[in-house]
């Protein structure tokens, strides 16, 4: 695994493509603007690498008792462990912001962050507060398009980190892996953008 915290000098490599042509192609979003990748935001906030014996541990503890994610048999998820990276992070620290283009998702080990947005009409809404084995930024990771929210750590966290990198990476040595992986992601985002659009329908100014 490769050392997240150092910010590449020479020219970087080609950013992941495998999710983010179609998108592109059609002006979702624009592609000319350089996702924000966890490396540079490990180093802004002052991540600290933790082993990876442990974070797959915690992962496979808390992905077990999902609704979705459960359906990995123990083996599978501690072979999606190792895809990620694992660091702890002080509370008060923006793990992503909204509207910057993003090619990594987040999972929740430890401690609690809260999701919020700002709205057009310049309120900040709070929509979440995490637990252990919640998801973050998994619409950017599979279209490296805008963040729909900021997620900013309450406490102490542990993460789990997964990039678009590290996902085509498993794509070519464990697609049936990846491809159930990006299938039970799909669901679970498509039921809590549900939930946010009832909710902020409910909260809008009328």
């Amino acid at each position: 695994m490769k050392n997240f915290f150092r910010l590449r000098r020479s020219s970087p490599a080609p950013e992941s493509t495998f999710f983010t042509t179609t998108l592109a192609a059609h002006g979702v979003f624009d592609p000319h603007t350089p996702p924000v990748p966890w490396e540079a935001r490990a180093v802004e906030v002052g991540a600290t690498r933790f082993d990876a014996s442990r974070g797959i541990a915690l992962l496979t503890q808390h992905w077990t008792r999902d609704r979705y994610l459960g359906q990995f048999d123990e083996a599978s998820l501690k072979r999606l462990g190792t895809y990620f990276s694992y660091a702890k992070i002080a509370p008060q620290r923006d793990v992503i912001r909204q509207n910057e283009n993003g090619n990594f998702m987040t999972v929740v080990l430890s401690g609690q962050l809260a999701v919020e947005r700002q709205q057009p009409w310049g309120e900040r809404t709070r929509l979440a507060q995490t637990r252990p084995g919640d998801i973050l930024g998994e619409m950017s990771l599979l279209d490296g398009g805008p963040r729909f929210s900021s997620c900013t750590t309450l406490t102490d966290c542990e993460v789990g980190i997964l990039s678009a990198e590290a996902l085509d990476e498993m794509m070519d040595q464990d697609a049936a892996l990846a491809a159930k992986l990006v299938a039970l992601l799909a669901r679970k985002l498509s039921f809590r953008l549900r939930t946010i659009s009832v909710r902020l329908s409910e909260e809008s100014p009328t």
